[in-house]
């Protein structure tokens, strides 16, 4: 199986506590749009595509140009292994793409690597990971700001 765990590209700041709501600045949607071209060229539509329902993520997920499924157990603040759960890791039929939030991402990745702590996914970032056996494969690592033009 395979795995990617794609953050949210920058977002603005929360109004009114309106967390869910955030929507993508202008730099934002450049680095979903950015992420999103690199992983659709390596990627079929036999991919399962999974945002959190959070505008913010939502709007990161279309940057792939792909059908997506919005997931309430996504949410901001979901726990690591929700996530993997959501995903099917590591027995899943299909591969998986996960749009979703910091702290919760890096846990995933921390769990998948045997880390001792969480990890830092920088906002925009796409980990892909292969399940080889009981072992997590770390393949790639994609910083939008390292695709910038």
């Amino acid at each position: 199986m395979e795995l990617i765990l794609w953050r949210h590209a920058e977002a603005e700041d929360a109004v009114g506590g309106d967390d869910l709501g955030r929507a993508l600045t202008k730099r934002g949607r450049k680095q979903a749009d950015r992420v999103g071209e690199w992983l659709k060229s390596r990627i079929s539509d036999e991919w399962l595509v999974l945002a959190s329902p959070a505008k913010r993520a939502v709007q990161t997920a279309k940057g792939l140009g792909m059908d997506f499924e919005e997931r309430e157990a996504l949410v901001p603040g979901a726990a690591a292994g929700t996530v993997l759960a959501e995903a099917g890791w590591p027995e899943g039929e299909r591969p998986v793409v996960i749009v979703g939030h910091q702290p919760t991402l890096g846990e995933a990745a921390a769990l998948l690597l045997g880390a001792a702590e969480g990890l830092s996914i920088r906002k925009g970032a796409a980990w892909w990971f292969v399940a080889r056996g009981e072992e997590a494969l770390l393949r790639a690592v994609i910083d939008a700001e390292a695709l910038e033009s």
